[in-house]
């Protein structure tokens, strides 16, 4: 059955962040990211598909799915409204609808485990990477600021390439998180100590400051311990994902597990 025009706007609108404030949802398309996050049991809401994908069986749940996974509601569309849904210039043969879930951060949690927090990060594809990273290293969980990019937007879900469903983030005021935090907070500075000097701690946030500004005035004052990564020759700096990605394996490096 043809989707309704409603349905049709409801499903373009989500691709703005407004709307998917308003309605509490969010939509990713594309046949590799869908089949990550199903693998990884995300619970979609909706999920829209041809009849190409390769994981449609008539509204059953999909083959790939996990026992015990939530029994997945897809429907199947045509080809053409597929394409006034999709968000690609090419569209993708599903597109599949998730509830917006923000984690609150529990008191004091920062005390214990090694955190991830983004200060401003505004790139999705370094946001996205920045989550796949901390699944990589089993950092215990991602802080994101209010003016990083969109946790909830396809770009940052793409990027993160199934890490998005398994990595526990708390978009929070880092500043207001930081305060009182008794555990070493870390902050990627130029003009910091080498990273390879790390003294052994289990419990540590990490702060990642934008490429164009660094770590923001208001957090700066609750950084305990600037490091960089020492230079051996003429680049300006490195991309926010790979600084991230260097310290954090000097931090597993020296942590005790």
């Amino acid at each position: 059955m043809p989707l309704t025009k409603a349905e049709l706007s409801r499903l373009r609108d989500l691709r703005d962040k407004k709307h998917r404030e308003a309605t509490g949802l969010f939509v990713i398309e594309g046949e590799k990211v869908v089949g990550e996050l199903i693998a990884a049991r995300f619970p979609f809401a909706e999920i829209y598909a041809t009849a190409a994908w390769s994981g449609l069986e008539r509204g059953r749940p999909h083959p790939r799915t996990a026992a015990g996974s939530p029994q997945l509601h897809v429907f199947e569309i045509t080809v053409a409204d597929m394409e006034r849904i999709s968000h690609y210039p090419t569209p993708s043969t599903v597109l599949a609808v998730g509830k917006i879930n923000r984690v609150p951060l529990p008191a004091g949690a920062l005390a214990c485990g090694l955190t991830l927090a983004l200060d401003g990060i505004q790139d999705p594809g370094n946001v996205g990477t920045l989550l796949r990273l901390a699944d990589w290293f089993g950092l215990d969980r991602v802080l994101l600021s209010p003016d990083s990019a969109d946790l909830f937007s396809q770009k940052v879900i793409n990027a993160s390439m199934g890490s998005f469903a398994r990595v526990t983030v708390h978009t929070v005021p880092l500043a207001e998180a930081l305060a009182g935090v008794k555990a070493p907070v870390l902050g990627c500075d130029l003009s910091g100590d080498d990273v390879h000097k790390l003294k052994p701690t289990r419990d540590a946030v990490l702060v990642i400051g934008s490429e164009g500004r660094g770590i923001s005035e208001a957090v700066r004052p609750f950084v305990t311990h600037c490091v960089t990564i020492p230079k051996y020759g003429h680049a300006e700096s490195l991309n926010a994902a790979l600084a991230a990605a260097i310290v954090c394996d000097n931090l597993r490096r020296v942590s005790p597990r």
